[in-house]
């Protein structure tokens, strides 16, 4: 069997989308962790579904902010899905540590940099490199994206920039 990480277009079908399965429930941004899908601490992890990530972005009128983090435990890798009503943004900033996947997965918008301003649109998958400046705007339609990253370090104390 071929290898569809390596070939470009492996996998891939042309023509309409299927259905998508029934949304699964969606745990507030603040709840606990769960316990872990591995069971006892001497099992391995279990791959399971975490959310749908359009049924909140999907909620009328969804609310601002986190809709969602990834809780679990041992995790190498930090996840959130954020909304922005429309006409919200989140200031310039840079994050000097990670790179950032940003997946857009309703709504509209833009991201704005020094080098120009790119629109945001369903299904477009951005990649904000360490150390890059950014602002994130919602459109008239509002905004939500889901960001992926490694795991944020601890923190660190750092000088102050001069």
């Amino acid at each position: 069997m071929p290898d569809r990480h390596t070939r470009p277009g492996a996998g891939t079908t042309r023509g309409p989308r299927p259905a998508p399965p029934p949304a699964a429930p969606v745990a507030p941004a603040t709840a606990a962790p769960e316990p872990s899908a591995g069971g006892s601490a001497g099992d391995p992890p279990s791959v399971r579904l975490l959310c749908d990530v359009r049924a909140p972005a999907g909620l009328d009128p969804a609310p601002a902010g986190a809709l969602w983090k990834l809780a679990e435990p041992g995790r190498q890798l930090d996840a959130n899905l954020v909304h922005l009503p429309a006409g919200e943004r989140v200031g310039a900033h840079a994050e000097p540590d990670l790179d950032v996947l940003l997946l857009v997965v309703a709504g509209g918008g833009a991201v704005e940099t020094p080098e120009g301003t790119e629109r945001l649109a369903d299904g477009a998958l951005f990649w904000l490199p360490r150390g890059s400046t950014r602002a994130i705007a919602a459109g008239p339609e509002g905004l939500s994206y889901l960001t992926v990253h490694r795991r944020r370090p601890g923190m660190q104390i750092r000088p102050r920039p001069s």
